[in-house]
């Protein structure tokens, strides 16, 4: 557990982890879109597809046999997986800054709880 004072610059350190891993998710949704509208441009500009079964279907193989399409999309899963993780560090950093915060704020209030007690029989 961090010390109390510690807690927002830890805090601001994750959300700024949440903000790159969302940032390179971005990056790489945009280039996966570019593969699958060079897809879509292949299959729509083939005359010998007859229907949109077809077209499809070719799309489908175009983006099989791309490598670099495949990649992004299992980088895509690692990095969504990835920003979950980062967002659930925190929600657990804010969380357990709350605590930190109750812990203190009932400390003081034992402290003071045991001052007043012992004003009360004039220790």
């Amino acid at each position: 557990m961090l010390q109390l004072s510690h807690y927002p610059s830890a805090i601001a350190q994750a959300a700024q982890r949440v903000n790159e891993v969302d940032s390179q998710l971005m990056a790489v949704q945009h280039q996966i879109n570019r593969f699958e509208g060079n897809a879509d441009r292949v299959s729509a500009f083939e005359s010998d597809l007859k229907n949109d079964a077809q077209r499809k279907a070719r799309r489908f193989e175009v983006l099989l046999v791309n490598q670099e399409y495949q990649k992004s999309m299992d980088t895509l899963i690692r990095l969504t997986a990835e920003k979950q993780n980062a967002i659930a560090h925190l929600e657990y950093l804010r969380n357990q800054f709350s605590v930190a915060k109750l812990e203190a704020r009932l400390a003081i209030v034992q402290q003071l709880n045991d001052f007043e007690a012992r004003e009360l029989v004039g220790l």
